[in-house]
């Protein structure tokens, strides 16, 4: 999920305290036991490539979540059920290379084999699309 896309600051989501209470501190979690929604106040880089949010509590306080630790609302204040942004992207040719299993081979003619290698290269680097 892509949260720029999704939301913009002064809009509400609801944290989900079962996903970022093991890094909270108790004064945190207080505060989101009293109400989960909270409002966004800014964005920032997490760790290069994803994207955290800055949310205002209801005490007043500032706490940063990862996009992954939050559920948007809809209008009504409803939870926004998240769907898998990779089947959105995704393609036939990328399907088809998902779908690859690759087993160790032990002979040298096997090893030798341009599509067992090719078989092999896919499949190491199927995880990176």
């Amino acid at each position: 999920m892509l949260i720029l896309d999704k939301v913009q600051i002064g809009n509400f989501v609801q944290v989900n305290l079962e996903r970022s209470k093991d890094r909270l501190t108790k004064e945190t979690i207080d505060a989101l036991n009293i109400s989960q929604t909270c409002k966004i106040s800014d964005f920032r880089i997490t760790d290069g490539k994803g994207i955290g949010v800055v949310l205002k509590l209801s005490n007043g306080k500032e706490q940063w979540f990862f996009e992954d630790e939050i559920d948007l609302l809809d209008e009504n204040g409803n939870v926004i059920k998240k769907n898998n942004d990779k089947k959105e992207n995704s393609n036939f040719i990328f399907d088809f290379f998902r779908g690859l299993n690759y087993e160790n081979k032990n002979k040298v003619s096997e090893l030798l084999n341009p599509i067992n290698f090719f078989i092999w290269l896919v499949v190491s680097f199927k995880d990176i699309f």
